[in-house]
């Protein structure tokens, strides 16, 4: 097993036990916002943040944890924010929906379905201006390409040819609604009716297969300044929002469930996870502590920086 593989693993093993904690303390009160998480969509998120550079950046949705972490935004900080503590990254008033870190290359997420599409546009269109090898990437779910600022960022990107990655995690839900019962198109058509390289992965646990896929497509990118759309099929462990499994509400089923629960490696591959849990609890349990022991805002900061 590569050194590159066991990295990936660990990585996205530390954002399901990060995501368990969080699961854990949920019903105590003790998180200040709602949560949705990526428990199930780990894999592919470090598979794909594992292939970037420093200086690329990345714009992602209210389901945004793992992208967070894995490009290397600060536990800590994180835990500190969902408790609604000072020492969070945004004063404890941004939430579990909009963390950012952009001194690594987070530059944010949003409650909003698509708000970030633009952001990342924008993102590209001054690399190519400014003629930097960076890229930007956008990283939403299948809900997403419903909105019409996505058909408009797909024009734009591939019109002024801008090094713009739209990656899609096909989950196959948008909140308890199927994909076949909202979408009439086809994706790979439409990229390519605008002119965009289609990718995909039906197998968004297939760390090996994803990253390679997408170092080749950062590659394009960078030395031809043309956008890509890499969308990977995935698995919502979770209902939309929130800690539960929600099986009982009849919009999915269990056996679905248990098909990919059957090929996921954070469940099966013992070896590896014996290797890392203890190192990643320690991880979090600090990140827990602190959270625990920062301070809540002040009331002077309840106007600040509030646009």
């Amino acid at each position: 097993m590569s050194t590159a593989y066991e990295e990936l693993f660990r990585q996205a093993l530390r954002i399901r036990m990060a995501e368990e904690k969080i699961a854990e303390l949920y019903p105590s009160d003790k998180i200040q916002s709602p949560v949705h998480l990526s428990i199930g969509q780990e894999p592919h998120a470090a598979a794909v943040i594992g292939q970037l550079r420093k200086g690329d950046e990345v714009f992602t949705s209210y389901r945004n944890h793992a992208v967070y972490l894995a490009k290397g935004g600060d536990m800590k900080k994180m835990f500190a924010e969902l408790y609604g503590k000072a020492d969070g990254i945004s004063k404890g008033k941004a939430g579990s929906m909009h963390l950012c870190a952009p001194e690594v290359g987070m530059m944010g997420a949003s409650a909003i379905v698509s708000a970030t599409l633009p952001h990342a546009l924008g993102a590209a269109y001054a690399f190519k201006i400014l003629r930097k090898k960076n890229i930007a990437v956008s990283i939403t779910g299948d809900g997403s390409t419903e909105e019409g600022v996505f058909c408009e960022c797909l024009n734009f990107a591939s019109l002024k040819k801008l090094p713009l990655l739209f990656v899609i995690e096909n989950n196959g839900l948008a909140i308890h609604s199927h994909i076949g019962t909202r979408q009439a198109f086809d994706l790979r058509k439409l990229a390519l009716a605008y002119n965009i390289p289609y990718l995909n992965s039906d197998e968004g646990f297939d760390m090996t297969s994803i990253a390679l896929k997408m170092r080749g497509a950062a590659a394009r990118i960078r030395k031809t300044s043309t956008p890509m759309l890499f969308e990977i099929r995935t698995c919502r462990y979770k209902q939309h929002v929130g800690v539960s499994e929600d099986f009982d509400k009849g919009y999915r089923s269990r056996s679905e469930f248990n098909k990919w629960y059957a090929r996921d490696p954070l469940v099966h591959n013992k070896k590896l996870i014996n290797k890392y849990r203890s190192g990643i609890e320690k991880e979090i349990n600090n990140a827990v502590d602190y959270a625990e022991k920062a301070r809540f805002p002040g009331r002077g900061e309840l106007l600040k920086d509030v646009c």
